[in-house]
């Protein structure tokens, strides 16, 4: 596989058609993975996609689609704006159900006719076995013919891969029931010859049945793989079809969704979806944005606030100016998010790849020796058929191909309905193992947005007094900490007054003229300037510092009036998902740039020991800080939502992003969380671990299967006095195992947050 370099590299998705096991995949990925320019590959049995990332300077999608074809397999040319997915698993479980709906109808004949002699059913007397031997061959053979056109892909697949020396699952299928027939047709020309013996050694209804009870096999578990892509399916149905445009003359036109551009007004009435996102600028609602977040809650938008497509709006008739449209749309993003993580692999599930690449080779090897060593024993040729071909159909390794990929499905889809995006497979089974957390402080333990918390105040000003001065002076600020105070004064109904001259102090406050009188809020510094006597305040400074506030002096002319402190308020979920995480074990660490001292109160009220604070950290050391714990051992999760976070989530084991920040940390991270909420990092481990449980559920019983499936069609019971295995039988048990694996992983879609 060649080495290119990853920014120039593309990455492209290809639907492949006619995988039907883990061996198929694995040979899909190996025909990949030799193609020059090439430099990754995942394919997903599940999906029955391809993953590729590749230099298009060296190679094209072209050549790619010839590497799979050359590999024996079906390359899907599709629209690039088509979303697939969902669609094209339902028409390919429709035609599978058609296919075995046209095998049982001729393979329930043929079982009878065949077998219902030997347990004294009735039969039609011109076919007697005993009496009309080759009208008996000649009736199961033309019942047979439909079954096998029914079912002809088992033979052009799987003949072709085996060709080509990548034999699959279709090879097992393909060489023994090939094997029955062949046979069959050879024991009709004897009984042509007069041996009618040879009605007795007939194995039509053993390639006849096998194929319609593997075609059932399939089709079962097509549509179980279907109800894996359900969270797909959800968010694919909330983009309504149509949005109300409100055109420059105020007229409102009713257009596809499609044609809706950036810039375009939108008006949505109480009850409608909300067809793509936008900012609004007329009218006040409260939106559910539950399909996003996970937050049953909904949410006051009024203008200026930004709506996202696909939520509804509940109580009022907004309007508001589209801003993306399309694939660039959050509800698209997420799906495109939640379809990569789909079609990506865990590292848990090459183990699989690899041995299911040796194993059906191995698995044929195996049916030969023992088909000789049973003739070498004396066996007839029947006998010796039944081992051969129950060997090749009990060992097709369909589960073991299945048993990673659906309960990364199951798991990825249960994540983004509860507003966890799980963007890798790698990434879900790497959160189960983290043993550390850094939480970056604000924005993500914090609110991000500084509240006005205390106001203290000295001489005869009231409270309210000394808010509407600081807050008329400020009113013109620029500065957060200046915004923070208006808006308190804003909540308490003042009415500021006009300022006559406004200065700012870089570095220590601001000076303003109201009324001809000055008003100073700042520093200590900007009061020695001023010769301002602080010495009074300086306990009440202390104590508010010590408690993770920012307090600043405020003065009417020469006089020291009060202290007003701001703090960033933490999120009500803080302190609760710290306590999860510390109980499950995880060291649970806090950085940030602010000062130690302001640190270390916001730590304590969440719950984070001094010893866990990583306080005055410049970004560009925050990964610094990610990497000196992983060198200690530790998997480490970044919790982040800021530019300067972008690095350390990358340089985590697992970055976990939080959605209000900015698109840079959300690209840079693993999984993101769109509720905003820290309990939702405890639930994204809790459902990795699960998931991981799930897969190795699945693969213990997939490798247990062929393990023990193997030696007993081989013959072992029979050695010591046992049946021997029915092919048809092995058939039937081969379904039922991959049916099985899916039903397993689908126990997921019941997974919960315990904690909300």
């Amino acid at each position: 596989m060649t080495d290119v370099n990853k920014d120039v590299n593309k990455d492209v998705t290809i639907p492949i058609e006619g995988m039907t096991c883990a061996a198929c995949s694995r040979a899909v990925e190996r025909a990949l993975e030799r193609t020059d320019g090439v430099s990754k590959v995942s394919v997903n049995l599940a999906t029955n996609k391809a993953n590729i990332e590749y230099d298009p300077v060296k190679v094209t999608v072209s050549n790619l689609n010839a590497a799979i074809t050359k590999a024996g397999y079906k390359p899907v040319i599709i629209d690039s704006k088509q979303m697939d997915g969902p669609i094209e698993g339902e028409q390919e479980n429709k035609g599978l159900w058609n296919k075995f709906i046209v095998s049982a109808i001729f393979a329930a004949p043929l079982f009878y006719i065949s077998m219902g002699h030997m347990i004294g059913l009735p039969i039609p007397k011109f076919i007697d076995p005993t009496n009309h031997a080759m009208s008996f061959g000649l009736v199961q053979f033309l019942l047979t013919i439909p079954i096998i056109i029914a079912g002809y892909e088992f033979y052009t697949v799987g003949f072709s891969t085996l060709l080509r020396g990548s034999p699959n699952m279709d090879s097992l299928v393909a060489i023994g029931t090939s094997s029955a027939l062949l046979y069959s047709i050879y024991a009709l020309f004897m009984i042509g010859e007069g041996h009618d013996e040879y009605a007795m050694q007939l194995y039509f209804e053993s390639g006849g049945v096998i194929i319609a009870l593997i075609l059932l096999g399939k089709t079962l578990e097509e549509g179980a793989k279907g109800k894996t892509s359900e969270a797909i399916k959800k968010l694919m149905s909330l983009t309504p079809d149509e949005a109300i445009v409100v055109g420059e003359d105020g007229k409102e036109h009713i257009i596809p969704v499609a044609e809706v551009q950036v810039g375009d007004i939108i008006r949505v009435r109480p009850g409608e979806r909300i067809p793509v996102d936008g900012t609004v600028i007329g009218g006040h609602t409260t939106i559910d944005e539950s399909m996003l977040t996970g937050e049953s809650i909904p949410v006051d938008k009024g203008a200026g606030d930004n709506v996202v497509g696909g939520s509804i709006n509940k109580t009022g008739t907004i309007t508001f100016r589209t801003s993306k449209v399309g694939s660039d749309t959050v509800l698209a993003q997420i799906i495109k998010m939640v379809e990569d993580a789909q079609g990506s692999k865990a590292p848990i599930a090459r183990m699989a790849d690899i041995i299911s690449g040796y194993f059906v080779p191995a698995v044929v090897l195996i049916a030969i020796l023992s088909a000789i060593g049973w003739a070498i024993a004396g066996e007839s040729v029947g006998f010796i058929l039944k081992v051969f071909i129950s060997i090749l159909v009990i060992a097709c390794p369909c589960a073991l191909g299945l048993a990673t990929p659906t309960a990364i499905m199951v798991g990825t889809g249960r994540g983004a309905e509860n507003g966890i995006l799980i963007k890798s497979g790698d990434a879900l089974e790497t959160a189960h193992k983290i043993d550390a957390i850094i939480l970056d402080k604000t924005g993500t333990i914090t609110v991000g947005e500084p509240e006005l918390k205390s106001i203290i105040t000295f001489g005869n000003i009231d409270e309210n007094e000394l808010l509407k001065n600081i807050a008329s002076a400020e009113r013109f600020s620029e500065h957060p900490l200046g915004q923070a105070i208006v808006a308190e004064a804003n909540e308490r109904g003042l009415e500021l007054y006009d300022a006559e001259s406004f200065e700012a102090v870089p570095g220590h406050g601001i000076k303003v003229i109201i009324e001809d009188k000055q008003i100073l809020a700042g520093n200590d510094k900007l009061m020695q300037i001023y010769d301002i006597d602080i010495s009074n305040a300086q306990e009440d400074m202390k104590r508010l510092s010590e408690m993770g506030e920012t307090p600043m002096y405020a003065a009417i002319g020469d006089d020291l009036v009060g202290i007003i402190a701001v703090a960033d308020v933490i999120k009500p979920s803080s302190r609760k998902a710290i306590e999860l995480l510390k109980n499950a074990g995880i060291k649970t660490m806090m950085l940030t740039g602010d000062n130690r001292a302001t640190a270390k109160a916001i730590a304590a009220q969440v719950g984070i020991g001094e010893s866990d604070v990583l306080a005055e950290v410049l970004p560009q050391d925050k990964a610094d800080n990610v990497k000196s714990l992983q060198g200690e051992g530790y998997k480490v999760a970044m919790v982040g939502d800021g530019i300067n976070d972008a690095p350390a989530l990358a340089q985590a084991d697992v970055g976990i992003a939080i959605s209000s920040g900015t698109d840079i940390a959300m690209e840079s991270a693993d999984i993101v969380l769109m509720g905003n909420d820290l309990v939702d990092v405890y639930t994204a481990i809790e459902l990795s671990k699960k998931t991981i449980v799930n897969i190795k559920q699945n693969l213990f019983w997939a490798f247990a299967y062929n393990t023990l499936g193997i030696p007993i069609a081989a013959g072992l019971l029979y050695i010591f006095g046992g049946p021997l295995l029915n092919p048809m039988i092995a058939a039937a048990a081969m379904a039922l195992s991959s049916v099985s694996v899916v039903s397993n992983a689908l126990r997921l879609r019941g997974f919960k947050p315990k904690y909300s």
